[in-house]
């Protein structure tokens, strides 16, 4: 298997080469941070900011009533103080002097607003189905906002982690927000640049631009780093070139443990992956090791499910699928899909699979296409520029597809990736799942307020899901940072979140 021999991996050769031969190049702007990422945001709107590219970004644009810190916890950022007098009333105070970036006061009628644009479904907001239980929003004066709900809704705090937008803001118009920085461009494919926001309300910004270059191909990536033209590369450096980066004098490298979740996805609706002997056999006939130590350089932590262990939710005592082969063939016959011609070339049947058009992902691609091919199961890799291929997965329109999780720390999020009721457009459940008993268990860890009943329930659907093997779950990605010496105050977020950019400074 190409992708696994051993020695120094082309992409390695030619990087030794083009990065002895790279020159300084001249920065474009001054005082700014320019930031490399792998694919373009598709929708920076946070009432329809679905991939992982648009929602790290938003936070520095767009203030929420609460928000998350770095351990998961939800925390007052709009809001001077809340209560909870029952279940089912949250009132928040706001604070006093928050204007949007166009200097419009932020005010209880534009949270008011915003959560009940999020819950109209006519509006077509992907996470519109976390607030059906949101029975009212009401603003008694321009400082207080109550939340009435119809039931006890033990995720609520999280759902309000969401852009507060201005008043009237609609559909296909890009909202005005109220966080450190402003959107001053957005080229799709391209580029986002944001400007400092004059009217923020918080600690001012100390970089009067970010400048978030999208640049697919990774050794031009990597190039840009050593030229000078890029200060920063979150989680999109090629293993084998962070050890050449390391010996320049001008950058550092960061690795910390993350929770971003890589998984292989299936459509339920098809005929051949309906069958979960097939998705177990799929499972048992990858080696999720060997592409770690191999193409990911030992930068991700083996998996067993949307919920990484350092979140309260996680179950380790779930159904795990080693990698065994010949299980694997023995599953596959048991199915109905017999090999037609024993060790013979003849598959037993072919599985489209998507992925993007990164070169890393398609070297995992091929890895799996590989071992696929050893229990007789023919892959046919399609590698797509990344909005059509997102476009594709919600629409979809695949057979077998690989993406990551970014960001999960609260469980509801089994709500909107495996519920019935969450199939696109109203949700990501993008497989089909469905399973009327984990569709109860998902509502009644929503009404519960029991932390122990919760973590029950959560424990009862993770193991269900591995056993139905929704998922196939390859790894938890190391968030891996490699930046220029004198860019300071950047910490790194679970979740891959740019959002101590706010905070960042050159020394």
């Amino acid at each position: 298997m190409a992708p696994f021999k051993k020695g120094i991996p082309l992409l390695a050769v030619v990087l030794v080469f083009t990065l002895s031969c790279a020159k300084e190049e001249r920065r474009p702007c001054d005082n700014c941070v320019i930031v490399a990422i792998e694919g373009s945001p598709t929708n920076l709107d946070p009432r329809y900011a679905t991939d992982a590219y648009s929602t790290r970004i938003d936070p520095l644009v767009f203030s929420s009533l609460v928000t998350l810190d770095k351990d998961s916890n939800p925390i007052c950022e709009l809001c001077e103080s809340y209560q909870v007098p029952d279940p089912k009333t949250y009132i928040f105070k706001l604070k006093k002097g928050v204007r949007f970036s166009d200097s419009r006061p932020l005010t209880s009628r534009d949270v008011k607003y915003t959560f009940e644009f999020l819950k109209n479904p006519d509006n077509g907001c992907p996470s519109q189905g976390s607030y059906k239980v949101l029975e009212s929003v009401d603003a008694p004066d321009d400082y207080t906002v109550i939340f009435r709900l119809s039931e006890p809704f033990a995720p609520f705090l999280y759902k309000l982690a969401s852009g507060i937008v201005p008043y009237g803001t609609q559909k296909n118009e890009f909202p005005t927000g109220s966080g450190p920085y402003k959107l001053a461009e957005f080229r799709q494919g391209e580029r986002v640049v944001l400007e400092k926001n004059l009217n923020y309300w918080g600690e001012p910004a100390k970089l009067d631009k970010l400048v978030f270059e999208i640049i697919q191909d990774d050794t031009t990536r990597t190039l840009a780093l050593m030229k000078g033209r890029l200060d920063l590369v979150q989680n999109a450096v090629p293993p084998h070139a962070i050890k050449f980066l390391e010996r320049d004098g001008r950058f550092k490298a960061i690795v910390e443990r993350g929770i971003n979740y890589s998984y292989m996805g299936f459509n339920m609706d098809d005929k051949i992956l309906s069958h979960r002997e097939v998705r177990w056999a799929v499972a048992h006939a990858i080696d999720r090791q060997k592409i770690i130590d191999y193409l990911l350089l030992g930068q991700a932590q083996p998996a067993t499910g949307i919920i990484a262990p350092a979140i309260w939710a996680y179950e380790p005592d779930v159904k795990k699928f080693e990698y065994n082969p010949e299980l694997s063939k023995q599953l596959l016959d048991m199915a109905g899909f017999p090999d037609p011609d024993g060790d013979g070339p003849k598959p037993r049947f072919a599985l489209s699979y998507k992925t993007s058009t990164n070169k890393l992902r398609v070297a995992i691609a091929t890895a799996i296409q590989d071992q696929l091919k050893n229990v007789g199961i023919k892959l046919e890799i399609r590698s797509l520029e990344w909005g059509t291929f997102f476009d594709d997965i919600k629409k979809g329109n695949f057979q077998t597809f690989t993406l990551t999780w970014v960001g999960i720390q609260d469980p509801d999020i089994f709500y909107y990736a495996f519920h019935s009721d969450s199939i696109p457009p109203n949700g990501a459940n993008r497989g089909r799942y469905k399973n009327p008993l984990v569709d109860r268990l998902i509502e009644e860890g929503r009404k519960t307020l029991d932390f122990g009943v919760r973590k029950r329930i959560y424990s009862d659907i993770q193991r269900i899901l591995a056993y139905d093997c929704a998922y196939v779950s390859l790894w938890y990605n190391d968030n891996v940072i490699v930046m220029k010496n004198g860019l300071k105050g950047f910490e790194i977020y679970p979740g891959g979140e740019y959002t101590s950019l706010a905070k960042a400074r050159w020394e």
